[in-house]
């Protein structure tokens, strides 16, 4: 299996609406691609508008595996109105709240993905409740607070199978850097320090870790 996704796959994510690098988003697909051989889903936590979602249903189509992304659509902290990285286009205006799930779907149907990809609609915790299967990879990228980013790993995190991947986006050790990035970065030392995973890889914001143990 290919551990860089062809042209028309990579050109997809970088006509998506979303905010991760080229970099970073060839760093998770080659995550996905090695996690796809475990026969097992990948799933993200944090959809946005498809973006990344177009990395992992491609690594997953290549496995012969399904790709799982969850999201509530309305938007995570730092996107709602009035915030840097706020999207007006993802506003319905009917309803004046955000609503990124039609975009994502326009998305998915551009980059031909549609069949791979189930989009698991609420919010994280609530869905986590409910699974119970284990998972070839976890990408933690929803909302930054401390409350939501420890709900996404305590949820996820251990569902992620032995040999697994467990991928935190937006982990910025450094305060100064980025204060979207210091519930990442906690929940990342929470992995390490659990002795459930190792570290694996680092890209930009990027962390990939291995579930080599028990204990989280």
């Amino acid at each position: 299996m290919s551990m860089v996704p062809e042209p028309g796959i990579l050109a997809a994510f970088e006509a998506a609406k979303g905010f991760m690098p080229a970099d970073e988003g060839l760093a998770l697909y080659a995550a996905a691609a090695e996690a796809g051989r475990l026969g097992l889903p990948l799933l993200e936590i944090g959809t946005y508008c498809g973006r990344s979602t177009i990395l992992l249903a491609d690594a997953a189509r290549t496995a012969g595996v399904t790709a799982l992304t969850v999201d509530h659509h309305r938007g995570s902290e730092e996107q709602q109105p009035g915030w840097d990285y706020h999207d007006p286009e993802t506003v319905a205006p009917e309803l004046g709240l955000m609503d990124t799930l039609p975009i994502f779907r326009r998305t998915l149907h551009r980059a031909g993905l549609e069949d791979h990809v189930v989009a698991l609609v609420g919010r994280s915790p609530r869905i986590a409740a409910l699974w119970a299967a284990p998972l070839a990879l976890v990408f933690i990228d929803g909302g930054h607070t401390d409350e939501h980013a420890t709900a996404d790993y305590e949820g996820w995190a251990p569902h992620v199978a032995e040999g697994g991947l467990l991928v935190i986006h937006d982990v910025f050790p450094d305060p100064v850097d980025e204060f979207t990035g210091q519930a990442p970065h906690r929940i990342h030392q929470r992995a390490l320090a659990s002795g459930a995973f190792t570290d694996v890889s680092a890209t930009g914001s990027l962390r990939v870790l291995r579930r080599t143990g028990a204990g989280i």
